[in-house]
């Protein structure tokens, strides 16, 4: 399955969780990618996740916002 939304965190994150939660709360089905598992998404966004992906356009990071998810729609 091709998601169109990504969301780049790593475990144990408080932020990732908060995000994949209101993510699921909202119906928007989308892809979890640990940025721990790849040393090079781990060097492009080290401490700065969750963030959030639409297609390959950045949504918004660390709290998911109202402009956000209207991006989403």
């Amino acid at each position: 399955m091709n998601f169109r939304v990504k969301l780049y965190g790593r475990r144990y994150c408080h932020l990732c969780e908060e995000m994949a939660s209101a993510l699921r709360a909202l119906g928007v089905e989308f892809e979890e990618i640990d940025v721990d598992a790849d040393p090079r998404l781990d060097e492009l966004y080290g401490e700065n996740v969750p963030v959030l992906l639409s297609g390959e356009r950045e949504v918004c990071r660390h709290r998911l916002t109202p402009e956000a998810i209207a991006k989403l729609k």
